[in-house]
């Protein structure tokens, strides 16, 4: 029988009813200078390897994932990495038959590119239970079936945060992504620094997307841990920008950063939201 992953925070993190849920991805994927159609995206990045985008309840960081994905073209393949949040499962974990609902409809899995993945790097393991109620990877999921429409995916939930698992992961990423074409773009999932004062998160952030900027994964994570930066997906970020730079990267841009404060959220208590693309 083929494997559905059922959406598990549908209602929570976004509306589980297909009317709302495209009302609201497109007001957040709506053009505008920072994000501009997806016509004119392929313009500005014709390049694009891979980006980081936010994960939290669209009403908070809705607006920052949607400036990346509006001034991305459409792809036909995505590898999407996130943090396993509840540790389920095993700490590398991958699906790669199948297909994932949401209430957008189905998106099938890619069973040649995962496997592509997980030869080159074998401590991957296909596991759904870590899967099975992670938010990270499948809020991402809507605003691709909103901006690409036709695509397959190979979800990525990781529970690990040791550089050389990381630096594998990313090199085994690019090397399995490159024997395909068009290459699988590479969407990593993260929240950036958590809980503290508005001012005390936005100096933390504006470290690690330095790092981030500069293409710079071994600094990203040597930030990450002496700042004390509570960057939930910085192993998946790590990951993406080993895969970036074997993937002849050449740059990072900034296209929106956010706190929750800015949509209504306490001050004293914020989380960090980074949007930014990288490109070759």
């Amino acid at each position: 029988m083929r494997s559905l992953r059922q959406p598990a925070v549908a209602g929570h993190f976004y509306p589980a009813t297909k009317r709302t849920l495209e009302r609201d991805l497109d007001s957040y994927l709506a053009p505008t200078a920072a994000a501009p159609a997806a016509s004119t995206a392929a313009l500005r990045y014709p390049d694009a390897v891979a980006c980081l985008v936010p994960h939290a309840g669209y009403t908070y960081s809705g607006h920052v994932a949607g400036a990346v994905y509006a001034a991305l073209a459409p792809q036909s393949s995505y590898v999407v990495i996130g943090p396993n949040h509840r540790g389920y499962g095993e700490p590398l974990a991958l699906m790669s038959s199948g297909a994932w609902l949401t209430p957008l409809g189905e998106v099938p899995l890619d069973p040649a590119l995962a496997r592509a993945i997980q030869e080159r790097c074998p401590p991957l393991t296909e596991d759904a239970d870590a899967h099975s109620s992670e938010h990270s990877l499948e809020v991402q999921v809507p605003f691709l079936q909103r901006s690409a429409h036709d695509f397959t995916m190979v979800p990525i939930a990781l529970a690990v945060d040791d550089f050389e698992t990381l630096e594998n992961l990313g090199h085994a990423l690019a090397a399995a992504t490159r024997t395909f074409s068009p290459p699988a773009f590479i969407v990593a999932s993260s929240d950036m620094n958590h809980y503290e004062p508005d001012g005390i998160t936005r100096v933390k952030d504006r470290k690690a997307i330095e790092r981030i900027l500069e293409l710079d994964a071994p600094g990203l994570y040597e930030t990450v841990l002496r700042e004390r930066i509570s960057m939930c997906g910085f192993a998946a970020a790590v990951a993406m920008l080993v895969a970036a730079r074997d993937l002849d990267a050449q740059r990072a841009e900034l296209v929106k950063y956010a706190t929750s404060g800015d949509s209504g959220g306490p001050r004293d208590a914020v989380v960090g939201y980074a949007g930014i693309i990288v490109v070759r």
